[in-house]
């Protein structure tokens, strides 16, 4: 009976070993598929009135002045390809000069850097293109 008592205790050990493994690999499967948020984008303006092109390195989540908008990239994010990498971003841009309270954002939505015009940036003066996310 002894005996017994020690295998059932051994199977329940094997059990548990087996289960936490399982878990471990699943929690680190689950961080790999997560896509990681870069800290620095990098952009493009072009002022249309003066052809002007200006290249601006903005910190995630901080609100960047330039001219008369306010910019601020919430996201930016790589692809994981290699073979062709997708830049996306969340982009807010505001108009300072428009004191229009029905209209907050002129832009304020998902860009992507291989295909501006899925998402246009619509502005007389200005035009903004994603270049690249970096950490």
């Amino acid at each position: 009976m002894l005996q017994t008592k020690n295998i059932l205790l051994g199977k329940a050990k094997v059990y548990i070993l087996v289960f936490f493994s399982y878990y471990l690999l699943m929690i680190d499967s689950l961080s790999e598929n997560q896509i990681k948020t870069e800290k620095f984008a990098v952009i493009t303006i072009l002022d249309k009135v003066n052809s002007q092109s200006d290249i601006i390195e903005i910190e995630v989540g901080r609100e960047y002045k330039f001219k008369n908008l306010s910019i601020n990239i919430l996201k930016c994010n790589n692809s994981k390809f290699d073979d062709d990498p997708e830049i996306t971003a969340y982009m807010q841009v505001r108009d300072t000069v428009n004191r229009d309270e029905n209209k907050v954002f002129i832009f304020n939505d998902w860009t992507f850097a291989s295909s501006p015009s899925i998402r246009p940036f619509d502005h007389p003066v200005y035009d903004i293109w994603l270049k690249k996310c970096f950490s």
